[in-house]
């Protein structure tokens, strides 16, 4: 059995600046203010550009970057976090979550990877959680209807909307994937 997740606390970090990358504008300021409210001190960013630039300016302790953001991909920045301060523990987010990304957001230097919506709390535990342990499972994970219902969707907008492209990648009916296209998403 795995050993249970040990979780520090911000005051026990003397460097407690925190950069949120993220084009989801009311939701890094909801993050923002929910993260101020824990201890941290946040910086937030727009893109990659802007997390670049925020780089320079403050050397952040923590960072929560998105990996889809509109200037760029998000794991531009966690390198650049990486190159500044190997130290920094950062956070991956996306509306995407999949093993290829996942994968390629733990090797540039994020220490976990949260799919969106993700709240303050698991963003809290994910960053303080020691490295050392195994995490905890999500308190509300995604169902597997779920995660078929967002999977389906990437790969249709990854296809450019096109129907028959992505019935033929996904290897199903083109009616099948209308069917599922217009229906709305599973909790």
């Amino acid at each position: 059995m795995a050993e249970p997740v040990s979780i520090k606390n911000i005051k026990d970090y003397k460097e407690k600046s925190l950069l949120i990358v993220d084009d989801d504008n009311p939701f890094r300021e909801r993050l923002a203010r929910a993260m101020e409210k824990k201890g941290f001190s946040v910086t937030q960013a727009v893109g990659v550009k802007k997390g670049i630039e925020s780089l320079k300016i403050i050397n952040p302790a923590f960072a929560v970057v998105d990996l889809r953001l509109n200037d760029g991909n998000g794991l531009e920045v966690v390198k650049e976090i990486q190159n500044l301060n190997n130290n920094s523990k950062i956070i991956m987010l996306t509306g995407y979550g999949n093993i290829p990304t996942a994968v390629a957001a733990i090797k540039h230097g994020a220490i976990d990877y949260l799919a969106k919506p993700a709240d303050a709390d698991d963003v809290e535990k994910a960053l303080l959680a020691d490295p050392k342990s195994k995490a905890q499972p999500p308190e509300n994970p995604m169902t597997a209807d779920r995660v078929k219902w967002e999977h389906i969707h990437r790969v249709f907008e990854l296809c450019n909307r096109n129907v028959s492209e992505t019935a033929r990648r996904l290897k199903m009916h083109r009616r099948t994937l209308q069917r599922i296209l217009s229906k709305r998403s599973p909790r």
